[in-house]
């Protein structure tokens, strides 16, 4: 297979990344194809479609052995299910699936069509191996059951960024931070009420601590060039 894009967005690493499409609904992305496929008749009638499948690649979850069991996030890191049973990135491929929202597509000089979508969960810079249509009709199943994932469907931390802090991050970029912290950027085994994790987002390291269900930002500073 040969990569036909890479997307770009906000989120230099995969810590804080929503762990499935759509959770935090401004996160915005482009894509940006290679130039054997930066040709304009290859999206010709795209923009009649609301949403986008991404299959693209886990470039930075690559093992040279898979394992047929995985410790889900969601099921706090401990219990183990079977690898065809998740959306883990440790897999026999390392292919990811992704639903996006199609906001429009931009014509650069440079880079020839670019598609902005919103939604995503994959990290800058990785690659994409195709684009399809969402095909409601037959990609929706509103009577699908999602086992261990319905769960904590509806799982979220209160966020709280004092005002000095918050003010540093440029407005368009504050209901992304806050929706990505929202979803509880931690690793599943962690529960350290003391302890301060820290991400990039969008030129800056964002700085927190959560306890008891509540998340607060300790600082936000500007990276360094």
């Amino acid at each position: 297979m040969e990569i036909i894009a890479h997307i770009h967005n906000d989120f230099p690493t995969k810590f804080a990344l929503p762990r499935q499409s759509g959770l935090v609904s401004s996160l915005a992305s482009k894509i940006v194809f290679t130039p054997k496929y930066r040709v304009s008749e290859a999206l010709r009638g795209i923009e009649e479609f609301s949403h986008l499948w991404l299959i693209w690649e886990f470039n930075q979850a690559k093992n040279d052995d898979w394992k047929p069991t995985v410790r889900p996030p969601r099921l706090g890191g401990n219990k183990r299910v079977g690898v065809f049973a998740t959306r883990s990135p440790f897999r026999p491929n390392s292919l990811g699936l992704t639903c996006v929202k199609l906001e429009s597509v931009e014509h650069s000089t440079e880079l020839g069509d670019v598609l902005v979508v919103s939604g995503a969960d994959i990290m800058d810079g990785t690659p994409i191996y195709d684009v399809k249509p969402y095909i409601p009709y037959a990609d929706s199943r509103p009577d699908a059951i999602g086992s261990f994932a319905d769960d904590h469907a509806d799982d979220s931390l209160e966020v709280s960024i004092p005002e000095e802090l918050i003010d540093i991050v440029p407005i368009e970029k504050r209901e992304t931070l806050i929706g990505v912290l929202s979803q509880d950027p931690r690793p599943a085994y962690q529960d350290d009420p003391e302890r301060i994790y820290g991400f990039d987002y969008a030129g800056f390291e964002i700085k927190f601590k959560v306890k008891n269900g509540k998340l607060s930002v300790v600082d936000i500073s500007a990276l360094s060039l």
